[in-house]
């Protein structure tokens, strides 16, 4: 069974995966049910303190709560008393036959934590949440991807039959200021990758046509004479903190203009421990914001490296699209 943190975790990815010796959900918290040291159970267990798991088994000991001997058991004594933080529609703990997934937060950023069994784990929906490395494989195929994941698609498209997707995974998105509701990848239709930072370039009036955020960042980090998309991304893994709002970008005849401003908000060089990895069909980088908030993370890659990596690339899509990647 894996267990993986969601969370400001000191790795690239923000994220620690684990395997846990037991086959499953049940059987891990009935073993800690009687433990004398809850929290230092927990931190043993899974390398580290999960934020409130440990309060069901505090619970467990002050109140001689019944070791649950079924699923649904476990359900209600969860639903009762494992504490997490902002649930207020009841939906942040879901628990079916063979994973539990939880959403809370620590009073600072959102955090997620999920328990899978190896037989629900299924490779299009967490292939990328047990990814547990820097970077992402760089290879590419000229073979056919698809995938039903929403997405934020960009207008006007090119002229060609692939598409390039962006996913920003960051602590304070500027889209919604939370790190968990995301609103999902932007798409690029029409494009590979080499000829993303021409088509950025050459696109009118942003603004208007409703670009978000990261869309426009990305616009304002191509440089007049770049090629294609790595000087932009090698840009983005020297802004110092957050985002710089590319606010006024209207017009083609502006974008210099722009593209110097959001230049003045460079370090000097890449910020201690952030990683970059450019490739023909997928850009990556994991920006090191600070010692607390660790990284976030921002990944820009085509169908062609999609093709070759589809199970990747739609579980990626999916984690840019909601906390929960068995979420329908």
């Amino acid at each position: 069974m894996y267990f993986v943190r969601r969370w400001r975790d000191e790795s690239p990815l923000s994220k620690q995966v684990i395997r846990v010796a037991d086959a499953t959900v049940l059987e891990w918290f009935r073993r800690g049910w009687d433990q004398e040291d809850p929290d230092g159970w927990v931190g043993d267990e899974l390398d580290g303190g999960v934020y409130g798991l440990e309060s069901i088994f505090a619970e467990a000991r002050e109140l001689h709560l019944p070791r649950p001997d079924t699923i649904d058991e476990l359900r209600g004594l969860l639903d009762e008393h494992l504490w997490v933080e902002g649930d207020d529609d009841g939906t942040f703990i879901r628990l079916d036959e063979h994973t539990l997934r939880v959403r809370t937060d620590d009073d600072e950023v959102d955090l997620a934590y999920y328990f899978i069994e190896d037989v629900a784990a299924a490779p299009d929906r967490v292939a990328f949440l047990l990814w547990d490395g820097w970077p992402l494989p760089a290879g590419a195929s000229d073979g056919a991807f698809d995938h039903d994941v929403p997405v934020q698609t960009m207008r006007p498209a090119g002229a060609g039959p692939d598409c390039v997707y962006s996913v920003r995974t960051c602590w304070q998105h500027p889209g919604t200021g939370t790190n968990l509701d995301l609103a999902g990848a932007v798409a690029f239709p029409g494009l590979t990758l080499p000829e993303l930072a021409g088509h950025l370039r050459d696109a009118a009036d942003p603004e208007a046509l409703g670009w978000p955020h990261d869309a426009r960042l990305l616009r304002a980090l191509v440089g007049l004479q770049d090629g294609d998309i790595g000087p932009a991304m090698e840009r983005f893994a020297r802004l110092g903190g957050y985002d710089p709002e590319p606010a006024g970008i209207d017009t083609v005849a502006e974008h210099d203009l722009i593209h110097q401003r959001v230049l003045k908000d460079l370090a000097a060089k890449p910020l201690a421990g952030t990683r970059v990895s450019l490739a023909p069909h997928i850009a990556q980088v994991a920006r090191h914001i600070d010692s607390f908030f660790g990284f976030d993370q921002w990944f820009v890659f085509d169908t062609r490296w999609a093709a070759a990596h589809p199970d990747l690339a739609r579980s990626l899509l999916r984690y840019a699209a909601h906390w929960d990647p068995f979420d329908e």
